[in-house]
């Protein structure tokens, strides 16, 4: 089932893959047209939308950070009860 979905996802992307180069193409011949502020305009719309996607993936990198050094520090602090365990006995 996996491997039907796995080819499925690669002939999708690889048929869409000649509408996103026409999208490109039509852009930049779009913005080339466009006065200086226009262009301007264009360049700082760019900025702002980034800023929401660079945002989420610092926060999920920053979280799975937090999330690893936690689970690291718990699972040293049962690995020590254990060894301090196993000494008393």
């Amino acid at each position: 089932m996996k491997r039907k979905l796995a080819i499925l996802a690669v002939l999708l992307l690889g048929w869409s893959a000649p509408a996103l180069c026409q999208a490109c193409a039509m852009c930049y011949s779009t913005a080339q047209a466009t006065p200086k502020d226009g262009q301007r305009a264009i360049n700082k719309a760019v900025l702002v939308l980034l800023i929401p996607p660079v945002g989420f993936m610092t926060l999920g990198i920053w979280m799975a950070q937090r999330y690893a050094k936690k689970r690291d520090e718990e699972q040293s602090t049962i690995e020590e009860f254990f060894e301090s365990a196993k000494r008393w006995e």
